[in-house]
């Protein structure tokens, strides 16, 4: 009964400390690491970006750190560098600004400048990750953290084998595993070649991956040595004991034999361990090759697909456009075509330039609205709340985005419901068109999938569901995004965000 108790209080204990360890987050932090699983970079970022200023204006600067670095990370994962290095800037700032201890300063500098080194080594500036290294070498001897100082020696090897400098980089993580393997921590020196492993692959660096998986199979090898002589310097250790405490008590054979056997399971039960965790080890890096040829097979694939659809709809309009279009299921058909076309277009073209010119917000929103008033429902309203603006953007793109979001709210404003077009400007080169009606909001588990191409099968002539895939295609294309707002909750409301 006792035993059960005290299992039991564990339980609780260990229960309390993670609910403690979750509350300890704001509410916006929780909110950022939820959009994250959503797949919502944009929501998700945002979210980090206000926990930052929250956590800095509360004192809270370690964590307020933390969350400016993963929003930095969320805004160059879409290509806005510029805005990724202006957060970090505010950042250091801030830093200046609130404290006042040297070696605190140090180490929340450090956290900042090892994410811009991040950057450059993304963006291959050498000469300018080298700088950051220096900096973070001059941080870490402020802050006197021995932590920090292992952290720097994991950064520089990432540098050396980033730039191709495998020696120096296997000269560094040399020291590094040394140090730890010095003091016997081999847990952490796995934990770091495995994150090593991990980040490389994420970034794609073949050559970093080959690199730490050469060193990973040398120092496990030696590690193992290192373990074996442990042990059997322990197994030996025991082995003197248990004599010396036979002899001199002068134990009869049988207490002897009982222990030399007990020890005999033991090595047998070690040798089973290790050669368990030689197949352990061994099947990871099968599955880790195995999933390398699936992902390179599935891109692929991808690639093939879309070239695959763009021929098919190319030999097929000839034939769909001498048919007559007035049937309401050849007109599906033509539409349908056409949406095929632009898509796979889109996806065939999206990391190339889109033209820009400057567009007077104005007129520009007048004549989108105008041009759906008499497709809306009794009593329906339209409003625009658009300043005027002459805004930088792809105007083919933009127009062709609006022009769908408004139908699409045409056709499930209800009656005597109200439908907006706004303009938002979030900040020097950020900006949003918002789309909004009133009426029943699309169902929170469904929000993902109406950007997602070919999610059901439908009748072609009720609409193809391609419609909103090729905005979102678009808005990427544009460097931007297009999402639903999870706030609004008075209908459905369309975020086009867009940089400048």
């Amino acid at each position: 009964m006792k035993k059960v108790f005290v299992l039991l209080l564990a339980v609780c204990f260990s229960v309390g400390i993670a609910q403690a360890q979750q509350a300890t987050k704001s509410e916006l932090h929780q909110r950022a690491e939820s959009e994250m699983q959503k797949g919502s970079v944009a929501g998700a970022r945002f979210s980090f970006i206000r926990a930052f200023e929250e956590y800095t204006r509360q004192g809270q600067l370690k964590v307020g750190m933390e969350c400016a670095t993963r929003g930095a990370t969320l805004y160059y994962k879409d290509n806005y560098w510029k805005e990724a290095f202006d957060l970090l800037r505010r950042a250091d700032a801030e830093i200046d600004a609130r404290s006042k201890n040297a070696k605190e300063k140090a180490a929340l500098h450090y956290i900042i400048t090892k994410e811009r080194l991040a950057m450059y080594i993304k963006l291959r500036k050498s000469d300018s990750a080298k700088d950051q290294l220096g900096l973070m070498e001059t941080q870490v001897t402020y802050a006197a953290d021995e932590e920090l100082k292992n952290d720097l020696l994991y950064n520089k090897a990432v540098y050396h084998y980033s730039f191709g400098q495998n020696a120096q980089g296997n000269e560094v993580f040399k020291e590094m595993a040394g140090k730890l393997t010095a003091s016997k921590q081999y847990d952490k020196v796995d934990e770091v070649y495995k994150t090593l492993i991990a980040n490389a692959r994420r970034s794609g660096n073949a050559n970093m991956v080959a690199q730490s998986y050469s060193n990973y199979l040398a120092w496990k090898d030696s590690v193992n040595t290192l373990k074996h002589a442990d042990e059997i310097g322990a197994l030996k250790k025991q082995i003197s004991d248990n004599e010396a405490k036979i002899d001199d008590q002068a134990s009869s054979l049988t207490a002897r034999q009982a222990i030399i056997v007990g020890l005999c399971i033991l090595a047998v039960a070690l040798a089973a361990g290790l050669v368990l965790g030689g197949i352990v080890l061994m099947r990871f890096i099968l599955l880790t090759r195995k999933q390398k040829k699936l992902i390179n097979l599935a891109n692929e694939n991808n690639a093939l697909k879309a070239k695959f659809i763009s021929n098919i709809s190319a030999q097929l309009n000839p034939t769909l456009h001498k048919l007559d279009a007035k049937i309401p299921e050849v007109k599906a058909l033509l539409e349908f075509s056409e949406h095929i076309a632009t898509l796979s277009d889109l996806e065939n073209t999206i990391d190339q330039e889109v033209e820009t010119a400057d567009v007077q917000l104005t007129p520009f929103c007048n004549e989108l609205v105008d041009a759906i008033k008499s497709k809306v429902n009794p009593g329906v309203v339209v409003k625009t709340n658009v300043p005027a603006l002459s805004v930088n953007m792809n105007k083919e793109y933009v127009q062709h985005i609006l022009q769908h979001l408004l139908a699409n709210a045409a056709i499930y404003a209800p009656k005597d419901g109200t439908i907006w077009l706004e303009y938002k400007k979030r900040g020097a080169h950020v900006h949003q068109f918002l789309v909004s009606n009133t009426g029943e909001p699309i169902p929170e588990d469904k929000r993902d999938d109406v950007f997602k191409p070919f999610t059901e099968v439908k009748d072609f002539t009720e609409g193809d569901g391609l419609g909103l895939p090729i905005c979102k295609q678009m808005a990427i294309k544009m460097k931007g995004d297009l999402d639903i707002d999870p706030e609004f909750t008075k209908g459905t409301r369309f975020v086009l965000l867009l940089h400048s």
